[in-house]
């Protein structure tokens, strides 16, 4: 129990009632979702909805299994699409378990260990070495500590608090004990206030999405149009109702949602090959993203680093390096206040263990303001004073003709945090008489030694090969310019030379400060918010955003990127919002998520390549074939269609994808160059295919138009089939013979894959009940033959018309590679 009647903290009563006035803590809201918004908004879009109402129409007529052929790509995609977001939310709240901070608070007298949300105003809370603040307040009593704030303002330099100064949450305490009260808790406290700024989910659609939007929502309004029209064609003509919702169901099978479904896949397939590599990605299309970024923001402090120092060279003055060594080792392990030199300095030359106890008579603590901590010892062989910090600082205060040498100089050049060690056998006081600290004089130089900041694993092979493949590296901090700056040369990134601090950019229109972040590359003494403008202008310059932070001062600026990547290290709501989490915050994981990235869009082109020929020369057909008074296609006809050419074929073009740099012409050239002149030829000759397979089977007297109809639809199905699986190797050529369409691939994996399905479908023909299930016709030998001959003569004209470039001539077009 505390002795001290001002440190004994609120009583129970005066806790109850605090939190009955509202003065309790107000956390800020989630950052993720729940489990009822990731069933929600991946299970009930538009485009399921609609499927969802016409498969249940089905049902309601009778149409079992054709409802259930039709739903069936639908709830396979959203099931992979929950499971996956679903996993990743139990993996983060894991490491936020692990990581959720406690506080002791002192209540009528007793320390008590409790969650930060059970705090109110004005509780009394104890502080120690490597305890979280957790609220706001200021430092009371006679204690005095040293706070890292780096997550809060990136500055990594300790801060020294005594009685009065704040203390604010996200901070946390790095030498020395003390007491604070709470006077901001919750949401009304520093972190609590930019976390509920990043309350909102994060859904920044990737390139890809939107491509893939885009054609969702232009063939949607088709797919509306035809529907319309069919609708009043429907009520004209009588038709029956039944007969109405399932050519709805062909006509909305034009939006192609199987994207939805390959699109998902490939992100899941993503996910797992890169499982086990210390990454956790929150977003299925974090992996994709990362392929699209060309501008890689970085905080410093915690992100490049580990907030660990390492020494790394030391430089005797008058004495051995042994004598040096054991002096500096003696020094540190005597100093109350351990921070990441003095913790550097032990490993590198000896700790505790090694060393004696002296008499310390005085001490000066170390301070960024000062820059120095000076020890007073009064035993006999080691009696003086001695002196640690900054040479330029200690500089004036060295005895006459004191050589430093090139050391410092060449040091700094080089990055690195360059130290004096220095001794004065006068025993000159260390505090002045109103208790001020005093800097010793006549110092003799013993030694310097030179300490880097401790880099993260594998960041300097990562940033490097980044910087390689032309994506621009941006070192955003709140640290000192120079520090950055001689951080950013160490790593290995280029341009240092020019820096740009906080108090610059205020000076700055938007569109001034777009230009400034488009040419600098180092940038300190940053503000929250000024980050989250940096990232606000690099994407006003067209600019795909990534950004990596650990600590709460990155959160604003990990929501405005196109991609926030989080340590995992760093606070909760960081993690919480970010869409990829580095697993013990190595970098290593970046290169093989950026490279399956890279997969994931190639095998998405070629994917998007077999959909939108199919759904090309589909809409053609809904356009032209109803003007012989039938339909295309039934609704199962249509799902096997669709499941021979598109569906397994596309998953499998995603999963062998090969990594490297995407195609750089985008969507309109796939659309121009390879689907739209493979949907007009598909189209023509399917067309013909129907005709001559109806007007044959209406001179057969014995059959009635809807039989008729029947057999044209069994016709043009096995046509779909055939010339859809002859398209693959087209999209993917294993030999030079197939190229025309696409660029040489040498993968046989996807033409094998073709010849299996179409021994599927072969073997679906063959068999009656089979055949019936999918209400064809069976056709005879030379049916299909003629059916196989048309197929193979598409594919010669449709290879020559690739390879002379037809369309791209008529429309004026570049084809050049």
């Amino acid at each position: 129990m505390l002795t001290n009647q001002s440190m004994q903290g609120l009583s129970i009563r005066e806790v109850a009632a605090k939190r009955a006035a509202g003065q309790g803590a107000v956390m800020p809201p989630q950052t993720s979702r729940t489990y009822a918004q990731i069933i929600r908004e991946d299970v009930f879009t538009l485009m399921n909805n609609i499927l969802f109402v016409l498969c249940l129409a089905l049902l309601f007529f009778g149409q079992v299994s054709e409802a259930i052929v039709s739903a069936g790509v639908v709830l396979f995609n959203v099931v992979i699409s929950v499971i996956q977001e679903i996993r990743s939310k139990h993996a983060l709240d894991r490491i936020a378990l692990l990581t959720r901070p406690k506080a002791t608070v002192i209540r009528d007298g007793h320390e008590q260990f409790i969650d930060p949300g059970a705090i109110v105003q004005g509780d009394l809370l104890a502080i120690s070495v490597g305890d979280q603040i957790v609220v706001d307040g200021p430092l009371v009593g006679e204690g005095q500590i040293e706070v890292d704030e780096s997550l809060l303002t990136g500055e990594s330099n300790p801060v020294t608090k005594q009685n009065g100064d704040l203390l604010y949450s996200g901070s946390f305490c790095i030498a020395g004990t003390a007491y604070y009260h709470a006077a901001h808790v919750g949401i009304e406290s520093v972190a609590g206030q930019i976390t509920a700024k990043a309350r909102a989910f994060r859904r920044i659609l990737t390139p890809l999405q939107r491509q893939i939007n885009s054609i969702i929502q232009a063939l949607l309004l088709v797919a509306l149009y035809i529907e319309i029209i069919l609708i009043l064609v429907a009520v004209a003509n009588q038709t029956p109702v039944v007969e109405t919702v399932r050519m709805s169901v062909i006509v909305v099978s034009i939006v192609p949602i199987g994207l939805f479904l390959a699109t998902s896949v490939s992100y899941a397939m993503g996910a797992l090959r890169i499982a086990g590599k210390n990454a956790l990605v929150q977003r299925l299309s974090a992996i994709e993203s990362l392929s699209n970024v060309d501008a890689l923001c970085l905080d410093k402090t915690g992100t490049l680093t580990t907030n660990t120092l390492v020494l790394e060279k030391i430089l005797p003055l008058g004495i051995t390096e042994i004598e040096l060594r054991q002096l500096l080792a003696l020094y540190v392990a005597h100093t109350s206040s351990q921070n990441a030199t003095s913790a550097a300095i032990g490993i590198a030359c000896g700790t505790q263990d090694n060393v004696h106890f002296l008499h310390i008579r005085d001490e000066i603590l170390f301070s960024s303001a000062r820059k120095w901590s000076a020890l007073s010892i009064t035993d006999t062989e080691l009696r003086g004073i001695y002196v640690l910090g900054a040479p330029e600082v200690l500089l004036p205060f060295l005895q006459a003709g004191a050589e430093l040498g090139p050391f410092i100089e060449e040091e700094t050049m080089r990055g690195m945090r360059v130290l004096l060690f220095a001794y004065s056998s006068h025993a000159a006081p260390l505090h002045t008489i109103d208790a001020r600290p005093a800097l010793p004089t006549n110092l003799r130089p013993l030694g310097m030694v030179s300490l880097r900041d401790e880099l993260r694993h594998a960041v300097q092979e990562t940033l490097i090969g980044f910087s390689e493949v032309g994506i621009k590296i941006k070192v955003i901090s709140g640290d000192h310019p120079h520090t950055v700056a001689a951080l950013a040369q160490q790593v290995g990134i280029a341009n240092t030379h020019h820096v740009v601090t906080g108090g610059e950019l205020d000076q700055l229109d938007e569109e001034q400060l777009a230009q400034l972040a488009e040419e600098t590359t180092i940038f300190g003494r940053i503000t929250p918010q000024q980050k989250e403008r940096l990232v606000r202008a690099l994407r006003m310059r067209n600019h795909y955003v990534a950004m990596i932070g650990d600590g709460v001062n990155d959160i604003l600026s990990l929501k405005q990127a196109n991609l926030g990547i989080a340590m995992e290290s760093g606070s909760q709501a960081t993690r919480g919002i970010a869409d990829i989490v580095l697993l013990h915050d190595s970098f290593a994981a970046l290169p093989s998520i950026f490279a399956e990235g890279q997969r994931i869009r190639n095998g998405m082109e070629s994917a998007m390549k077999l959909f939108l020929t199919r759904v090309m020369y589909l809409t053609f057909l809904l356009f032209t074939i109803p003007a012989l008074g039938g339909f295309p296609f039934a609704p199962k006809q249509k799902a096997l269609v669709t499941f021979e050419t598109v569906g397994v074929i596309a998953v499998a073009l995603t999963a062998w994808a090969h990594p490297g740099p995407p195609t750089r012409h985008g969507l309109m050239r796939v659309l121009l160059r390879f689907s739209l002149p493979a949907a007009v030829t598909l189209s023509l000759v399917a067309f013909g295919v129907y005709l001559v397979a109806f007007l044959q089977a209406q001179e057969d007297a014995s059959n009635s138009i809807a039989t008729a109809q029947l057999i044209a639809q069994s016709a043009l199905t096995t046509f779909a089939v055939c010339s859809g699986l002859l398209l693959v190797p087209f999209v993917v050529p294993p030999t030079r013979f197939w190229s025309g369409g696409s660029q040489l691939s040498g993968d046989w994996r996807p033409t094998l894959l073709a010849v299996g399905l179409m021994i599927t479908y072969l073997i679906v023909i063959t068999i009656a009940p089979l055949r019936a299930f999918f209400s064809l016709a069976a056709l005879g030998m030379n049916g299909y033959l003629l059916i196989g001959t048309a197929s193979l003569l598409w594919s010669i004209i449709q290879r020559w018309i690739w390879r002379a470039h037809l369309f791209e001539r008529f429309l004026k077009l570049d084809y050049k590679e």
